[in-house]
């Protein structure tokens, strides 16, 4: 009993502080993200918690499920007993954050506000942004390996002053000799700063990210679908990610059976987004032929080799055991 309370509180704090740690890194990451918008997308603060709360709702339960197991195989608890525990608190975890959250988006203060229309012509007070106004900016990204023109008139005066990114080197602004011809170097000449906004991150981290955020977005449709549908879905995906367990027993050393075993969990997010490709439902839609079976077609393969997993892992472990094995 005393080791059935410490993981159950092992796994709660584990939950908490990856949940709220990984929310607030995401939000910050939101709030960049929404400043780089041209003009910027109507938001306010609690939609952007909400957000970032969905995204990281999917990122723990896969953390927290490998380092609680991580945890039952270093202090030898009953396997049977811990796994089934992990997966009710799981599922207990995510069904609630899941409700309080879209209990939120009722909340006034998540609505988001309607875009203000764009400025007309000669109507000063009127809000908005349009794309074509000043500051408009002709680029195909925000690498630093793309050049970028910032037109500082927009297109009223697209021969106007301009500021140049080139990549390797700072920002250029440029004033046309003639505001007739094409802007050339002038004695206006200056050198700013590099661009601020760049997106050097790294593609493995970058299909983390959309990958889990396909998750997250599959598990929001669930939850909208009804109580059943949501259960089906997120606890076969548990069911699948408890299952790999023996994977941190695979070797002597147990960090690398740790990465071993998070490797493993990064396929898995990578499967999950793959099966729920509309392409793919719609390749087991025609084999079906039938809407409800395909809706199950995804909880029904986790289940599956879930339970494969577990019986090749019971026959393995009574081989290890019988008396006269070498190993």
């Amino acid at each position: 009993m005393r080791n059935f309370a410490r993981l159950i509180l092992y796994y709660s704090l584990t939950f908490i502080i990856i949940f709220a740690a990984v929310t607030g890194l995401k939000y910050l990451s939101l709030q960049v993200d929404w400043a780089k918008n041209l003009p910027p997308k109507p938001e306010t603060p609690l939609t952007l918690l909400i957000a970032s709360a969905n995204w990281a709702l999917a990122l723990t339960l896969f953390l927290s499920i490998i380092l609680t197991i991580n945890y039952i195989v270093r202090r030898g608890f009953f396997p049977l007993v811990s796994i089934l525990s992990v997966m009710v608190l799981s599922i207990v975890f995510c069904y609630g954050i899941s409700h309080a959250l879209n209990l939120m988006k009722s909340v006034p203060s998540a609505q988001v506000m309607p875009a203000a229309e764009p400025r007309r012509d000669g109507d000063s007070s009127a809000a908005g942004v349009q794309l074509s106004e000043k500051g408009l900016i002709l680029s195909n990204s925000l690498s630093r390996n793309v050049t970028s023109i910032i037109l500082l008139e927009g297109t009223a005066n697209p021969y106007g002053p301009r500021v140049t990114a080139i990549p390797g080197q700072p920002l250029t602004f440029i004033e046309p000799a003639n505001p007739a011809q094409m802007p050339r170097l002038s004695d206006t000449e200056l050198k700013l700063p590099p661009i601020p906004f760049v997106d050097d991150t790294p593609w493995f981290l970058k299909s983390l990210d959309i990958d889990i955020r396909l998750n997250a977005e599959m598990f929001q449709q669930k939850f909208s679908e009804g109580i059943l549908s949501y259960l089906m879905y997120v606890g076969s995906f548990i069911f699948i990610l408890c299952s790999l367990g023996y994977l941190l027993k695979f070797s002597a050393w147990p960090l690398a059976n740790l990465f071993l075993a998070m490797i493993v969990f990064r396929g898995i997010i990578s499967l999950g987004t793959f099966l729920n490709a509309q392409e793919i439902q719609d390749v087991i839609g025609i084999f079906l032929n039938n809407k409800f079976l395909t809706s199950l077609a995804i909880p029904i393969l986790f289940t599956g080799f879930g339970i494969l997993v577990y019986i090749y892992t019971m026959l393995t472990t009574a081989a290890k055991r019988k008396p006269g094995n070498d190993d």
